[in-house]
């Protein structure tokens, strides 16, 4: 139990929450209850509604001390956890704290020093089972008994960052999509041993309602596991490839062929990427424009219009002006002007002509000042 003058502090800060007391006994008073003045007073309903707004979870595990009724409370209503804050044995706080959660849907565990072990994660996946997203990015000390381990427990996982998890194998990650497979969002960056054509094999067979991977700085990934992924995720709308110097046009036709939805893709660095990757993008868009009936629905269709609205190209230098003009012509969204930089071509001296349309437009609007010859 946590001392009274604790407790005093965790209720005054729970009953600021949301615009301080008296909101909390006006909540209190549509539930037909008396007003509180105490810790003591919180029925269960209104303590569950109070914690549902509190961002301070260092406050509501303190709460979650004061009785049996309020830790039983808020173990049944707490659904989202972030312990990013634990700076020290984070792996015994999860332990003690995952048994009484077994209702959460997000955690947050990045870590600025690794910290967080195996046994922690097997806590977590033993008695979480409706997690959604999981954070656990920067646990170096993480291996694949973590990814066993939420494979069996945690087969609702739709979101998973696992980032500089440098332990984690490709066996780890076919393993785990085998059996997570409503996963939508997958952050592998700089998983250089997870990430292999062996892993995104295994992602595109498994996980078709992907939308979202970064596999920044994943030198090991290949064309035969990008094709895979583009084959098996025709849903995915976002790619990070940056730092995956092995990739050719190939990976970057196959995106463009076979993942309509595709909105933002990062090429940095693939300096084996070439003209026929920004072709096959514009060749791509061609294909998915079909003609209107009418001018309204034609600016219905601008005004929805999919397509890249992100691109990063910087230092792959092998690309050519003309190409990169024609697409961002395709694509209106990419924009070189200031202030919108989404197309990025750092690095690429040979593309300092490529401007978008806006850019252009903004050129010739500038005041005509006529040349004065001196006679």
């Amino acid at each position: 139990m946590v001392r009274s003058e604790e407790l005093n502090q965790c209720f005054e800060k729970l009953m600021m929450t949301g615009g301080g007391t008296d909101s909390a006994i006006n909540i209190s008073k549509k539930m037909g209850r008396a007003a509180i003045t105490e810790w003591k007073d919180i029925p269960m309903e209104l303590l569950l509604r109070i914690v549902s707004l509190v961002d301070d979870h260092r406050t509501i595990i303190m709460a979650s001390q004061v009785c049996i009724g309020w830790r039983e409370a808020i173990s049944l209503g707490l659904t989202h956890l972030c312990l990013s804050w634990c700076k020290n044995n984070m792996s015994n706080l999860v332990i003690s704290l995952a048994p009484k959660l077994q209702n959460l849907q997000s955690l947050v565990l990045r870590q600025d020093k690794p910290q967080l072990e195996d046994i922690a994660v097997e806590t977590i996946a033993r008695h979480c089972h409706d997690l959604q997203d999981l954070d656990l990015s920067k646990s170096f000390k993480l291996t694949d008994r973590s990814l066993y381990a939420l494979a069996h427990g945690c087969p609702n996982l739709v979101k998973l960052n696992i980032s500089g998890c440098t332990s984690f194998s490709d066996h780890g990650i076919e393993y785990l999509t085998g059996f997570c497979r409503k996963l939508k969002i997958l952050n592998l960056c700089g998983c250089v041993g997870a990430a292999t054509d062996l892993a995104l094999q295994a992602i595109g067979r498994n996980c078709n309602q992907l939308q979202s991977l970064n596999l920044g700085w994943c030198e090991n990934v290949g064309d035969v596991g990008v094709m895979s992924l583009a084959y098996g995720c025709p849903d995915l709308r976002t790619l990070d490839l940056c730092g995956c110097v092995c990739i050719t046009d190939d990976s970057v036709i196959a995106l463009a062929n076979r993942c309509p939805h595709l909105t933002s893709l990062g090429l940095y660095y693939c300096q084996n990427i070439t003209d026929r990757a920004m072709y096959s993008l514009v060749h791509s868009q061609g294909k998915k424009k079909k003609p209107s009936t009418s001018m309204w629905e034609s600016i219905k269709a601008r005004k929805g219009e999919e397509g890249l609205k992100s691109l990063n190209i910087s230092q792959c230098t092998a690309l050519t002006p003309s190409a990169v003009q024609a697409l961002c012509d395709c694509f209106p969204a990419l924009h070189t002007c200031s202030g919108r930089h989404s197309l990025v071509m750092s690095g690429c001296l040979n593309l300092t002509s490529v401007h978008c349309a806006c850019a252009v437009q903004a050129h010739r609007s500038l005041p005509y000042v006529p040349h004065h010859h001196a006679h």
